[in-house]
């Protein structure tokens, strides 16, 4: 068996929290079961996936802005799809699935799962996975869809129908009668009236029939093809492109605890502390959440019913009634990520300006991992000075490597090769100055560190 998990999403309902690189499902906000360690969604499916016994490899289909925070996260315990541009779940899914066939040449008949990598769920929740699976193998239907039990009337969810008969020989598998991709919430009373579940997100199909779907935009057997080809698959969802056009889908019922942690509203009934970060209160507020990942204190007195959050993205205060609103007005503050989690460690921005003469200087302060490294890299608009504030460290400019540690300062002009590796975890402040600061300007290049010579002015990496 194989799982995809699906981890889009626009990082904009959990603002000012999350953003395009840390979306919902990476702030580590959760309590760890037996431990007092924070985990993310994620990082809490992932677990639970491997603690149910589950035997399955694991896909993450991502965004490409995500790739880093995956890979801090989860490390090599998963396999990652990046898409080139977001496009919807079902070009996701067939990406995935493109990836699964052409790269990993996994067998056709290969039972597959797609769910969500961000449900907040229970034991039971991976057990109907599992039955999902064997229904794959056993019975007839071409899709296998998760139902679960609604607990009220909502357009956020797509809904599926059981017919009145159950033409399956499995007792735990019901013939689909009908899916609906989210009705109004007067619709949606009426069809859970009717018996109607939720759709969890959560299918289960063997891979061919899915990359005979995919065929009808795209065929290759070079799978890198189809990141170059991806703009050919439309921008729709799985829910629309498949499962509503499926003639013969069966569902697997699951009336445990589940939950989509998608608002702050819903995030902070699951998590037990009101008060992260830098926050003094008078101990009388009510039913008040208060995040705080901003250096300077907080003071909040008398609150009821408030989430408070802050980070280098903003700040926002909003009754929790009114949360499910953040993200239509969150698109209006569209701008740069100020804090992102790397595979080498983590960044956020301190400061940016603009003068009128349109000379510009940002001011980023970066912590490396033990172990970690930069690429090997080189800018052509903007000149940079590093600050070293804590930790030790290896330092590679123009081949030439040296030790660098708390008060070295070094200055990087444009056009110069350099890369970092943390021998502790490493702290700098590093301030970009120049016309044209863009993420773009810059050149990736292969360096060993195991190798002493390292001439590579003629070796341009590779990028996906």
């Amino acid at each position: 068996m194989q799982i995809i998990l699906l981890s889009g999403g626009s990082g904009t309902r959990l603002w000012p929290l999350s953003n395009d690189a840390r979306s919902k499902q990476f702030l580590k906000l959760l309590p760890k079961e037996g431990s007092d360690e924070k985990e993310s969604m994620v990082q809490r499916v992932v677990r639970q996936i491997n603690e149910s016994g589950i035997k399955a490899d694991i896909t993450v289909a991502i965004s490409l802005s995500q790739k880093d925070s995956i890979t801090s996260q989860l490390g090599n315990r998963v396999d990652i799809v990046a898409e080139p541009s977001r496009r919807g779940t079902f070009p996701a899914i067939c990406l995935a699935c493109e990836y699964l066939a052409k790269e990993k040449h996994i067998s056709p008949e290969e039972t597959i799962i797609v769910m969500p990598c961000d449900p907040f769920t229970e034991e039971g929740y991976f057990q109907k996975i599992k039955s999902m699976a064997k229904a794959v193998s056993d019975s007839s239907f071409e899709l296998i869809v998760m139902g679960v039990t609604p607990t009220y009337p909502s357009s956020k969810y797509g809904y599926v129908m059981a017919s009145n008969e159950n033409f399956s020989s499995n007792k735990e598998v019901l013939e689909v009668e009908k899916f609906i991709e989210k009705p109004s919430e007067k619709e949606a009373e009426k069809l859970i009236s009717e018996g109607a579940l939720w759709n969890a997100g959560v299918f289960g199909f063997k891979l061919g029939f899915l990359t005979k779907v995919s065929d009808n935009y795209f065929s290759s057997p070079i799978f890198h093809e189809y990141l170059k080809n991806y703009d050919k698959f439309p921008w729709i969802s799985f829910d629309c492109e498949v499962a509503e056009k499926c003639r013969h889908m069966g569902m697997v019922e699951y009336r445990g605890f589940w939950k989509d942690l998608g608002t702050w509203n819903t995030l902070t009934d699951e998590i037990p502390s009101h008060v992260y970060g830098n926050v003094l209160t008078d101990g009388l507020s009510k039913n008040t959440h208060v995040f705080n990942e901003l250096n300077m204190p907080m003071l909040v007195l008398g609150t009821e019913n408030l989430v408070i959050a802050a980070s280098h993205d903003g700040i926002i205060v909003t009754e929790k009634s009114k949360s499910e609103t953040i993200k239509d007005y969150a698109r209006r503050l569209k701008s740069r990520p100020m804090y992102e989690e790397r595979r080498w460690g983590t960044y956020k921005v301190i400061d940016s300006v603009k003068f009128d003469d349109n000379f510009q200087a940002l001011t980023k302060q970066l912590t490396l991992n033990p172990g970690a490294s930069l690429s090997y890299q080189r800018h052509s608009c903007r000149d940079e000075v590093w600050t070293f504030i804590d930790g030790e460290g290896e330092l590679v400019v123009n081949g030439k490597r040296r030790h660098v540690g708390r008060g070295d300062v070094i200055v990087i002009p444009k056009g110069d090769l350099h890369t970092l590796r943390a021998i502790t975890p490493l702290t700098f402040i590093e301030v970009q100055h120049g016309e044209n600061l863009i993420e773009e300007d810059i050149e990736r290049f292969p360096y060993d560190w195991d190798k002493s010579d390292n001439n590579v002015e003629d070796k341009k990496e590779i990028q996906n």
